[in-house]
């Protein structure tokens, strides 16, 4: 990690936004994206007793895709046609999938999540971490392709290459920079690792 453009990018962040997080312009960002409303949304609807009721999980997996800003429109539309055309039963493995990944073996969990998704030729980054995201906003992490890149390459993180289908070896590691680099900051840049994804985007073109 380049610490030296992590604090650039801190100074610059915080001469913009005073208070980080808290300044009214980054309140209002988060209420635009419905931040605050789809982690409440995943914890109430992804809890492990939730797991026994396949159908209601399957809408909720629905909803929550569908209302996070962080996926894309034609990642949305693709993840929804496919829950509608594929006969529930044989969306049970995409169930367990997710069971283990968010209460059980996470790496099993992911590697399961990728291959049931693969099946469908949806085995995209997003849709990989968007609810471990919102479920677990301060361990998790949301992997945007274009994003994550820059923010390996501005920042100098030393993980493994990337790669366009998802991997947990590259999953790991970047979460684990991205906890290391909170605790360099000042906590106002890191409400959550979402939050904290964010400063890094807004700011890596600038150090």
């Amino acid at each position: 990690m380049n610490l030296e453009k992590l604090k650039q990018a801190e100074s610059v962040f915080l001469r913009r936004y005073p208070g980080g997080f808290a300044h009214p312009d980054m309140l209002a960002m988060g209420k635009k994206h419905k931040v605050e409303q789809l982690v409440e949304f995943a914890r109430a609807h992804f809890g492990k007793n939730a797991f026994r009721r396949s159908p209601d999980l399957l809408d909720s997996l629905q909803k929550l895709v569908s209302r996070s800003s962080m996926v894309s429109v034609f990642e949305k539309t693709r993840f929804r046609n496919m829950l509608k055309s594929t006969p529930p039963h044989e969306l049970d493995p995409l169930v367990m999938a997710l069971r283990e990944r968010l209460h059980g073996n996470s790496e099993k969990g992911f590697d399961r999540l990728v291959k049931v998704l693969d099946k469908h030729a949806l085995a995209k980054w997003p849709l990989v971490s968007v609810v471990p995201a919102y479920f677990r906003p301060h361990d998790e992490v949301f992997i945007k392709p274009t994003t994550v890149k820059g923010v390996v390459n501005c920042f100098e993180l030393e993980a493994p290459d990337y790669v366009s289908r998802p991997d947990w070896r590259f999953y790991a590691s970047y979460r684990d920079h991205i906890q290391s680099m909170k605790q360099a900051v000042d906590p106002v840049l890191a409400p959550s690792n979402a939050a904290f994804s964010g400063f890094l985007m807004m700011t890596m073109d600038k150090v």
